[in-house]
């Protein structure tokens, strides 16, 4: 039997993650998209690497995967997620990322030899036409620049996941997580001329949100998804994450006042559906890969929030 602290933390980590979709439209504006991203990576590496953490020395062969998840899953994917969401609503930004499990499998299938089956290919359209109804939901049946930014973050966030999947095969969830935010942010850092003014003009609420993201979302997301992951059964554990792109529009409604389109809300339930039938029937048949995806899962993920996620 699952103990109540244990799904408290798995609950915590939904709330934290779907958190950071509202965060980032309180911080981006003022900070940019850099200036957040290597704010907020600074802040949760800095923390993680905290020696009673225990986040072990990675292995220098390692280093070239390690340089790819930082590219894919950090980088990209914070530059992405904050400049789209300087025009995308917080909470419509969460429903197209929630996709990104389509990317993993296609890439799983592609690259790793995974099976086809036909649950998978069933979810992925399913899934495939709630992201197209999400994002033509406020432009019509063309889609916004800005939309397409998310989903190049959604696509690199997707990219992320199975990169992961030979790195947990001898590292900690939070681990691989900490070696892709430094590795990240070592990259980021070169862009930091280009985000300086914006920081330095950045108000006070903004910082304050830039740190949130970076403590709470980032930080302590892991640590608690780590501990949550390593008690919970499989199918516990992936339908939390199923539930981080809704619990981010009820915050970014209760936060900022957003109203999401009833077409944005079906799209949702829709993206949702079909992950939850790629997912459930990949997890059983492949629970290593399973894992991979659940632990690496931005903003959600995030990430992400976080690393990635969101």
């Amino acid at each position: 039997m699952t103990h109540p602290r244990v799904l408290l933390a798995g609950l915590a980590v939904v709330l934290l993650w779907a958190s950071a979709f509202p965060a980032i439209q309180v911080a981006a504006p003022a900070m940019g998209a850099i200036g957040l991203s290597v704010v907020r990576l600074a802040v949760a590496a800095g923390l993680l690497l905290a020696p009673f953490l225990g986040v072990r020395r990675p292995a220098v062969r390692d280093l070239p995967l390690i340089a790819a998840c930082g590219f894919f899953g950090m980088a990209a994917y914070q530059i992405l997620l904050n400049w789209g969401e300087l025009y995308v609503p917080a909470g419509t930004a969460s429903i197209v990322v929630a996709a990104a499990p389509l990317v993993s499998v296609a890439i799983a299938v592609g690259a790793f030899g995974e099976r086809l089956s036909g649950w998978k290919v069933a979810g992925s359209l399913v899934a495939l036409a709630g992201v197209v109804l999400v994002c033509v939901a406020r432009s019509g049946l063309q889609i916004s620049g800005p939309v397409w930014i998310v989903v190049g973050a959604m696509l690199v966030q997707g990219i992320y996941h199975p990169l992961t999947k030979p790195l947990l095969k001898k590292y900690t969830g939070m681990e691989v997580a900490t070696y892709a935010m430094v590795a990240g942010l070592a990259m980021l850092l070169p862009t930091l001329p280009w985000g300086l003014h914006e920081l330095a003009t950045a108000t006070p609420g903004a910082w304050a949100g830039a740190v949130y993201l970076g403590v709470l979302p980032s930080a302590l997301g892991f640590v608690l998804w780590g501990y949550a992951v390593a008690r919970l059964p499989m199918a516990v554990s992936t339908s939390l994450l199923y539930l981080v792109s809704p619990v981010a529009v009820l915050v970014a409604f209760l936060w900022l006042g957003e109203l999401p389109y009833a077409a944005e809300l079906l799209g949702g339930l829709v993206v949702i559906a079909g992950v939850v039938l790629v997912g459930g029937r990949f997890g059983r048949r492949k629970p290593a890969a399973a894992t991979a995806a659940a632990t690496a899962d931005a903003d959600a993920v995030q990430p992400g929030p976080g690393g990635a996620a969101a």
